[in-house]
């Protein structure tokens, strides 16, 4: 959708490269609450016998992710100092504004 609209931007393969904890932090505050939203919570998350009452947190999501990176809800997109999980992918239609 990004290409079609001829914005550039750099793709980040975040579990060959994962985010550090200020990586984390940013895109966090970037979002804005809830923090949970972050976090997938699929099957992965339950194989793991996770609870998602366990990470509403910001300090919670960010240990978490850093310790599980593929549990990062994706993709995230960010414009500046905004960002939006962009599911459906329209939602990042809501930064090129």
């Amino acid at each position: 959708m990004l290409r079609e609209r001829g914005v550039e931007f750099d793709a980040v393969e975040y579990l060959k490269t994962p985010l550090d904890r200020a990586a984390l932090e940013r895109i966090l505050r970037w979002l804005g609450p809830p923090a949970s939203e972050l976090v997938r919570k699929d099957k992965r998350f339950a194989a793991l016998g996770l609870q998602p009452d366990d990470y509403a947190t910001v300090e919670s999501v960010i240990a978490l992710l850093l310790e599980h990176p593929e549990l990062m809800q994706r993709p995230v997109v960010v414009a500046g100092e905004r960002a939006i999980i962009a599911r459906p992918a329209e939602r990042v239609l809501e930064l090129l504004d």
